[in-house]
């Protein structure tokens, strides 16, 4: 069977082979980053990113948690009962879907998750500081639209969709205060 010539399989390797090692290489550097950023408030990756999702989606089913912290539901599930077991999450049904568990932060969740954001400090951050050349030339961070595009047709329209929306609601929950992020006040986000 002949390949077309948009089918070359050393191009397909050396594609992949690509993606697989940048996104290695950044992944490890994020990771390294979120660990140094989380450990004073006792908390792993999979465990924040739960609180982040909640937060964002103002109430999570454990699916949705999977789906968008792109981890096994098991993973979500145990994580989510041990974020509960610290009264951080608690666990309901809605009126509307019996079905599902779906997970609201308590306001201590909220609390710890606030303290987070509030601790970040992006001169300790590997992959913002090597963002920042692009930056100073272009005036923006990249926006990677092709990425996107690759995680649209991986994940679906759906994953993007609840992505750039938890981008926008984190644009309107916060301001930066003297160089830390601020939470905006609730009575403050109606009148404005």
């Amino acid at each position: 069977m002949e390949q077309s010539p948009t089918q070359s399989m050393v191009q397909s390797i050396m594609y992949s082979h690509k993606i697989a090692q940048l996104s290695k290489a950044l992944w490890k550097s994020i990771e390294k980053d979120w660990q140094t950023w989380i450990k004073p408030f006792d908390l792993n990756i999979n465990e924040h990113h739960i609180l982040w999702i909640a937060h964002q989606l103002e109430g999570a089913s454990i699916s949705d948690i999977a789906k968008f912290g792109v981890m096994h539901v098991s993973t979500a599930f145990n994580f989510s009962k041990k974020l509960e077991e610290r009264n951080l999450l608690s666990f309901s049904k809605r009126q509307t879907d019996k079905r599902n568990t779906y997970v609201y932060l308590t306001p201590q969740g909220e609390e710890l998750l606030m303290k987070t954001f509030e601790s970040y400090n992006l001169d300790t951050y590997g992959v913002h500081s090597g963002s920042l050349p692009i930056k100073d030339l272009y005036g923006k961070f990249p926006e990677f639209s092709e990425l996107i595009s690759i995680v649209k047709h991986v994940y679906g329209s759906d994953f993007i969709s609840t992505f750039e929306n938890s981008l926008s609601k984190f644009e309107e929950d916060f301001i930066e205060d003297d160089g830390k992020l601020v939470p905006i006040p609730k009575d403050k986000e109606t009148t404005s």
